[in-house]
């Protein structure tokens, strides 16, 4: 049986990519990205293009949201979570928009500034484009994801060990999330929805002193550490 055109236009929206057919290629030991050289040389200035500048946030006399925050902790898995879900959650049909939500993500990050260029193309990989956003909000598009298992993978310590001194700040270390992403829209006044499994792996610090955890790099989407 064929499949009408409206059907399969239907998929194609709520199936939409994150952002569209771009994969970013990361360079580092296996393939991930995490860190492209010593800690101690200066840090990259990030590309013009990399959503970097911070949320715009409500104003007195408004009702603009409030863009989201990531609570901070020094506990690395509940960072992982919280990251995780930032990472996964928006509405298009909130008021905010896409930068709103990479923001919250980037004011985790190394707070040196070393790796907010590299995390920001990472986080690009993940989240819709502003013309993918439109197009999703058309039909009312929203994204969550159900967290299923959160570790550290088993290649983290070999990929520890091949670390040049200086290469990983103290208390780093790595997480890899699997877990389902549930997107669901409106199609013609009737509810659609989409859950595809997604796995990825946070690569992040959590200092030895108890300051908070921030977040260092990301993996390809689908392309974790295992």
């Amino acid at each position: 049986m064929k499949t009408s055109p409206d059907t399969r236009t239907r998929r194609k929206l709520i199936a939409l990519t994150l952002s569209g057919a771009i994969l970013i290629a990361l360079v580092a030991f296996g393939g991930y990205g995490l860190l492209t050289g010593s800690r101690d040389a200066p840090p990259p200035e990030p590309p013009a293009s990399s959503p970097v500048a911070p949320a715009t946030p409500s104003q007195p006399g408004t009702s603009r949201p409030v863009a989201p925050r990531i609570a901070p902790t020094s506990d690395p898995e509940l960072f992982a979570r919280r990251v995780a879900a930032a990472l996964f959650t928006w509405d298009t049909g909130g008021g905010l928009v896409p930068l709103d939500y990479t923001s919250a993500i980037l004011d985790v990050g190394d707070p040196s500034g070393y790796e907010q260029a590299g995390l920001a193309a990472d986080i690009a990989s993940y989240v819709p484009t502003r013309d993918a956003w439109v197009q999703l909000r058309e039909y009312a598009t929203t994204q969550s994801i159900e967290i299923e298992t959160v570790d550290v993978p088993d290649a983290w310590a070999d990929a520890a060990a091949q670390a040049r001194p200086g290469q990983l700040p103290p208390g780093a270390i790595a997480y890899t999330v699997n877990g389902i992403r549930h997107r669901n829209g409106v199609w013609n006044s009737t509810a659609e929805s989409l859950s595809v499994p997604v796995a990825f792996t946070l690569f992040m610090a959590c200092p030895h002193d108890g300051d908070p955890c921030y977040l260092l790099r990301l993996s390809q989407l689908n392309n974790p550490l295992r």
